[in-house]
């Protein structure tokens, strides 16, 4: 008797190659419905509707179609169980080899703008999954394949007689993961339409990459993302590998960058050039200008010495001049929207070099959920979005910063909430001039970002990412120039730093929001 092969698919790519090899070449049997079967019709192939082949039509408008245990006898039966055979045989039930089953397009469906709850039900395959986790429970009797990337490899297998166990196991977890992935989509879906008390977070991201390595080389690590969002939609067009110390510096520069704009995702005025240079995810250089190079040039005068071997990001696309910038500094990476060729043809001279253009398609297609591992699970929260809101910001002290120093604290502050904390700032002049970060009082994040910026610092401001417990910052930024401070409040000793601003002589904004990064 010919082995038998149920073919029923949404995505027909390849399907009639697959029918015909299958017939012509293996000797298969072909068993199908609806559109599957129709297209081998048109292909004057032989095929057997599965409700000729059941002997049960199909009903519920096409609800129930393979659900009948001529189907399912036939997927499940054990072949080296005497009983099963047996049962087989009594129904009149063929044993079935081959099952190439994918499921209807779900996500296609709830992709398109307004789908309606009864469209995006009636998409959901019931057949299809069920012959699907039959088969592959079945795997040592039954061979099953969900995507059509599989044909080839499936018919070589075949021609070759190398359908091994291995093979059988290989495509059962393929087809598992299908599913699960599947049901996934549908639960994520309606949750979003009846949202509830979150129970479970569930997710799937395809492997992007294996990474050479992690954190260090003796630390595995693997990329994994959903397609066209976030860093993976991004190009690389030249440079090595990107590696999980990139991909972090790489995270932090984009959420610094994103505080001033991305080309075509602000349309405002808020919209400004502007470079960021990040060593160890903290920036050691941002900076506005009126061209990309300007903003590049002030970034890395932050701190040129911290910039070596650093990653940047621009927010706008880059050309010669900025390219020019960057031909005498080693950096890891750059990130922007765009290349000109002028740049791309300078910085091709840097073969070692990592480019990407990172589109701002890619950004706004991305969850804004911000998720960390912790032993044996997850933390889940919002990202710290760009707030560009100051009506809850108060001036407390005697002396009230002018326009220009309100500019200054506003960028200032901008940067201070993507530096761990603790963290400080010393800005000027839209450009960065020290940074403190991650210390474990917020006296010596002062220490290290003052002295950083050194006499740069008279006449610039002070961003703290955190509140003033005591007044000790404030004298430390008034020996060094400092003319404003900006820090959330809400200190029980607030009045400590304020009495010290108003006898220094120093202004300071308390903005009621703080921004601990851990």
């Amino acid at each position: 008797m010919s082995p038998i092969a149920l073919l029923s698919v949404s995505d027909k790519t390849g399907l009639i190659p697959l029918a015909e090899a299958l017939i012509n070449e293996l000797g298969f049997r072909i068993i199908s419905s609806g559109g599957t079967a129709k297209l081998i019709e048109s292909a004057n192939l032989p095929v057997t509707r599965v409700a000729d082949y059941t002997g049960f039509p199909e009903i519920l408008e096409g609800r129930v179609k393979t659900l009948n245990p001529k189907i399912h006898g036939g997927i499940l039966a054990k072949r080296d169980k005497q009983n099963h055979m047996e049962d087989l045989k009594a129904q009149n039930i063929n044993p079935i080899n081959l099952v190439v089953v994918n499921l209807y397009p779900f996500e296609q469906t709830i992709s398109k703008e307004n789908v309606s709850w009864d469209e995006a039900i009636e998409n959901i395959d019931i057949g299809g999954p069920t012959m699907i986790r039959a088969a592959a429970k079945n795997h040592e009797d039954v061979l099953v394949v969900t995507n059509p990337s599989q044909y080839s490899n499936l018919i070589d297998a075949y021609k070759s007689k190398t359908v091994t166990n291995e093979l059988r196991k290989s495509y059962s977890l393929k087809a598992f993961e299908h599913t699960a992935i599947y049901d996934l989509t549908i639960s994520k879906w309606i949750a979003k339409q009846i949202p509830s008390q979150k129970a479970y977070w569930l997710q799937s991201l395809p492997l992007k990459q294996e990474l050479r390595y992690g954190e260090n080389p003796h630390q595995k690590a693997s990329w994994y993302g959903e397609p066209e969002k976030g860093w993976s939609g991004a190009n690389q067009l030249q440079g090595k590998e990107l590696s999980t110390n990139n991909l972090l510096d790489l995270e932090a520069a984009l959420s610094t960058l994103r505080e001033f704009g991305y080309e075509n995702t602000i349309k405002d005025a808020s919209y400004q050039k502007a470079a960021v240079v990040i060593k160890h995810t903290n920036p050691c250089g941002v900076a506005i200008g009126d061209s990309p190079c300007s903003a590049l040039k002030r970034a890395l005068d932050g701190d040129r010495v911290s910039a070596f071997g650093g990653i940047i990001a621009i927010n706008c696309p880059v050309d010669k001049a900025a390219a020019k910038e960057l031909e005498n500094i080693f950096i890891e990476c750059i990130v922007a929207p765009y290349f000109d060729s002028n740049a791309k043809e300078i910085l091709s001279k840097k073969k070692n070099l990592r480019l990407l253009e990172l589109k701002a398609e890619s950004i706004q297609k991305a969850d804004n959920n911000h998720i960390r591992s912790i032993l044996g699970g997850l933390l889940i929260q919002d990202l710290d979005e760009p707030d560009f809101d100051q009506t809850e910001w108060k001036n407390v002290t005697k002396l009230i910063p002018n326009e220009e120093e309100m500019i200054d604290l506003s960028f200032a502050w901008k940067i201070v909430k993507h530096i761990r904390s603790n963290a400080i700032a010393v800005a000027s002049n839209k450009q960065s001039l020290g940074i403190g970060a991650g210390q474990m009082n917020r006296i010596g994040s002062a220490k290290l970002a003052l002295e950083a910026a050194g006499s740069k610092s008279k006449g610039a401001v002070l961003a703290s990412d955190g509140f003033f417990p005591f007044d000790d910052t404030v004298k430390m930024a008034a020996d060094y120039g400092i003319s404003s401070i900006i820090q959330p409040g809400g200190s029980i000793r607030d009045k400590d730093s304020i009495s010290a601003c108003n006898e220094l002589g120093i202004k300071m904004v308390l903005t009621g929001k703080r921004h601990f990064l851990h």
